[in-house]
């Protein structure tokens, strides 16, 4: 490389010498040419044999120019041609760019710059030009970027760097944008760089004229008598304006961090009308809405809504350019504005959801209402552009036709309830209304719309009450005939074992007699504890030990491929139940979870206390705000279908095959929770499981004391010895009432057995009649509960007036409490349930007329 002569100019580039490469010419090929073709004719002119030598010759000839011209192009003394780099239209284009080009050598070294460049590095001529880090050596603003860039070219990486040269004695600075590219893609070429200066002074001098204009317009924006907003696809609000933030009460720089939706301004169902905007994809479209703002206090201030969104090209909204305009002016200069403000108002709050359709159904005006309620039901969450689209397909025809009367002009449609659309069940009931005749071009009707999904939920959930009810009414009026035939039946089994040794052949057809009774009675008991008309036997009780002991019958119950956890709460409440009678209820769930569970799985019993606060806000419907402890008993079975969740409680309902249930199971459990004064309520999804919630309201004794001395009392009967069988054997005289002819000989035979004169009397006026025959000279009076003529408490208030000390054992087929709130206070009786055996009737006798 050869440097420039003194008298070069900076006008002139610095270029690179290279040995001089000698051109090619079209007539040395020719003649080569024509030199091959006259050997090759030549030697056609003689015979092969003679020619043969002479061809061997001239091919080895070639051979060898070709092999020394191959040595020599490997070795680099023979090169091809670089037409490019000799093309003067190349040339010229890097000499007079416009930037500043300058290319350096692996070393650092300037191999070639143009013009601009010297100009741009202040470089007087060729000779002192100077590579990009020399020219701003020491200055401090440009040396970091310079560096970067000096490390990118010796990496053979590209950088570019955008740098400000102050001016000297205050003058103005200028910008210079430095890039550097590795030169070609060979190995040895990508060790020289391109470096490229360019002055771009006046960009940035436009772009901050550019940027002041945004400052100035940004601010005339947040000052401006109107409100801005702007809303992302998200619901998120990324832009609000003094105005509109001093209007809602809002701190500016609060909405600024974000954290402010578009529901949190807008109030009622505003947002729906909002985001209910579609278009096709790169359209521009804006809507006018007039509702309500919410400002930071709650308060509300009516405002019409430009709302302008652009649809991208996929169909994607963009973030919302809206303009807030105050209408609470108009309230106050324009009466008539001020008219229509109140009934936009009125429109988009009522909770009626309004659309004005046309014959087809298209919607084509609708308050906010409607639009949520339509998002809520379509599946893609869009506002439906028909009115059918909200209804199920299967309820669709009834709209239909109320929306084709109305676009005849007809008047008094009746409304049509009808199923709407959507994954879960939900009724909606419409009110179809005609427009006037010459606006049914574009409009043919008005359709209200009020959800009635929660009022047909109470419905059913009263019905079936009722329902439950009245089967419970029927169940046990049932059980109390069933009760008086199986109190016949026990009777005269056991005058049968009385009078049969067990040597005798018939005592097991007896006992086979006996044990069946027993089975029914056992099944008429549950249908009493469905009917809730059962005596209970409650008492204070500790759940958790409760279920302990029920651990070990419960793993013999369920099996051993059913896997039983038994988790307790903390300091659990004290509740007052019939323990047998729980224990029943745990039981009956804890078979029905076995029996949906035959390859196996998890039975959870789970317990745990629920403040009044925490029961308020579970969503089981009927359940008081009270103190409670829950038991959970949950399952991964097979799970309950949907259509009959509802009437799994009810009795004699039952899925199982034929013999393996009662169909009482469920029944019991939820006239014994019942009756305790509880709630049951059931959880479940197919192929997932069922879980049971049982809540049993929180005892508070009201004396401490009282309830520990009955707990040392019966601490103390229980650690006394058991006593000897005692003698059933009486005297006395016993007047029996029972309207049941052969029940009532069988135990005045029962108890003649024993030793007693008995009395019999067929209803409450006889007995009265027997009583005034003796005077009232009656050691016990022994009396049915339901009767003919006179019941059971009312024979109690005549007889205690005739003889205060009577003494009266009631029996009945339903529960004591039954008939408890019939009689007058502070009265004293026995009760004896049915059915019973002839033994338990003496023992309660005995001790009924035994002295106090």
């Amino acid at each position: 490389m050869t440097s420039a002569t003194d008298n070069d100019t900076a006008s002139e580039p610095m270029v690179v010498h290279e040995p001089p490469r000698r051109g090619g010419s079209i007539l040395l090929v020719l003649l080569v040419a024509v030199a091959l073709v006259a050997v090759a004719l030549g030697l056609t002119t003689i015979g092969r044999a003679q020619a043969q030598p002479y061809i061997l010759g001239v091919l080895a000839l070639l051979a060898m120019v070709g092999l020394f011209n191959l040595f020599a192009f490997a070795a680099g003394i023979v090169r091809f041609a670089n037409r490019r780099a000799d093309d003067p239209v190349v040339g010229r284009i890097a000499d007079n760019a416009f930037d500043g080009l300058a290319v350096t050598d692996p070393r650092g070294h300037v191999v070639y710059a143009n013009a601009a460049y010297l100009a741009l590095t202040g470089a007087a001529s060729a000779r002192e030009v100077r590579p990009v880090e020399r020219v701003f050596i020491g200055n401090p603003d440009v040396s970091e970027a310079v560096f970067r860039l000096l490390k990118a070219s010796r990496e053979g990486k590209r950088q570019q760097e955008e740098v400000r040269i102050a001016g000297q004695e205050g003058g103005h600075g200028r910008w210079l944008r430095m890039r550097v590219r590795p030169l070609g893609a060979g190995k040895r070429e990508a060790k020289y760089a391109v470096w490229t200066v360019a002055d771009i002074t006046r960009d940035r001098e436009r772009q901050e004229d550019v940027f002041q204009e945004l400052q100035h317009a940004i601010e005339y924006l947040d000052h401006a008598p109107c409100g801005f907003f702007s809303v992302n696809a998200a619901g998120d609000i990324v832009y609000v304006n003094a105005t509109l933030a001093n209007w809602l009460d809002h701190d500016l720089a609060e909405i600024g961090s974000g954290g402010l939706r578009l529901a949190d301004i807008v109030s009622g169902d505003g947002t729906a009308l909002l985001t209910s905007i579609t278009a096709a994809p790169g359209e521009v479209k804006t809507e006018v809405f007039d509702i309500d703002l919410r400002m930071r206090g709650g308060k509300t201030m009516p405002v019409r809504l430009y709302h302008k969104l652009a649809f991208g090209a996929d169909g994607v909204p963009g973030p919302s350019r809206t303009l807030v305009i105050s209408r609470a002016r108009d309230e106050r200069a324009d009466p008539q504005r001020a008219a229509e403000v109140r009934f936009m108002r009125f429109f988009d709050h009522t909770p009626m959801a309004i659309a004005t359709v046309d014959r087809a159904g298209a919607v084509v005006r609708t308050n906010a209402r409607f639009v949520k309620l339509a998002q809520a039901l379509t599946p893609d969450g869009s506002a439906a552009k028909s009115i059918f689209r909200v209804v199920n397909a299967r309820d669709r025809g009834f709209l239909i036709a109320a929306i084709n009367r109305a676009a005849e002009g007809q008047g008094d449609i009746a409304p049509v309830e009808v199923m709407l659309e959507g994954a879960k069940e939900r009724w909606g009931q419409f009110f179809v209304t005609s427009v006037e005749e010459d606006e049914r071009e574009t409009e043919a009707a008005i359709v209200y719309m009020l959800e009635t999904t929660e009022r047909r939920a109470l419905e059913n959930q009263i019905n079936q009450s009722q329902k439950m009810e009245m089967v419970g009414q029927l169940a046990g009026g049932i059980a109390h005939d069933f009760n008086n035939v199986l109190s016949a039946i026990m009777m005269a089994n056991d005058f049968l074992l009385n009078a049969h040794k067990p040597t005798d052949p018939s005592f097991q057809d007896i006992m086979q007699i006996k044990q069946n009774a027993t089975r029914a009675a056992t099944l008429v008991r549950q249908l009493l504890a469905f009917s809730r008309r059962q005596t209970l036997r409650p008492q204070v009780l500790d759940l958790g030990d409760a279920l302990s002991d029920l651990t070990m019958l419960l793993r013999r119950l369920i099996g051993e491929k059913v896997k039983l956890d038994l988790v307790h709460g903390r300091d659990l409440w004290p509740v007052k139940v019939d323990v047998s009678q729980f224990e029943q209820v745990i039981v009956n769930l804890a078979v029905n979870a076995r029996d949906a569970m035959p390859d196996g799985g998890k039975l959870t019993v789970k317990t745990g206390n629920v403040t009044a606060g925490e029961a308020g806000q579970l969503a089981y419907k009927g359940m008081p705000a009270a103190d409670y402890v829950r038991i959970d008993i949950a399952d991964t079975g097979t799970g309950i279908p949907a259509d009959i969740r509802e009437k799994i409680f009810e009795p004699f309902f039952s899925t199982k095959e034929v013999g393996k249930g009662t169909g009482l199971g469920l029944s019991t459990v939820y006239g014994i929770i019942k009756q305790t004064g509880g709630f049951v309520y059931v959880d479940s999804e197919e192929g997932k499981g069922t879980a049971f919630h049982i809540f049993l309201p929180r005892h508070r004794p009201e004396q401490d004391a009282q309830h520990e001395a009955q707990a040392a009392s019966a601490a103390k009967e229980a650690a006394e010895p058991a006593k000897p069988r005692t003698d059933l054997t009486g005297q006395g005289t016993i007047l029996l009432v029972e309207d049941e002819e052969g029940l009532r000989s069988l135990n005045a035979r029962g108890l003649r057995s024993r030793g007693y004169s008995v009395i019999e009397a067929s209803n409450g006026i006889e007995a009265m009649e027997a009583l005034e025959e003796k005077n009232g000279a009656v050691d016990l009076v022994v009396s049915d509960v339901v009767m003919p003529e006179m019941d059971g408490p009312t024979l109690l208030k005549a007889m205690r007036e005739r003889n205060p000390e009577l003494k009266i054992i009631f029996v009945s087929g339903y529960a004591e409490d039954a008939f408890d709130k019939s009689l007058p206070e502070n009265q004293q009786f026995a009760f004896l349930p049915k059915p019973f055996t002839l033994s338990q009737l003496v023992a309660a006798v005995k001790e009924t007329m035994a002295p106090p």
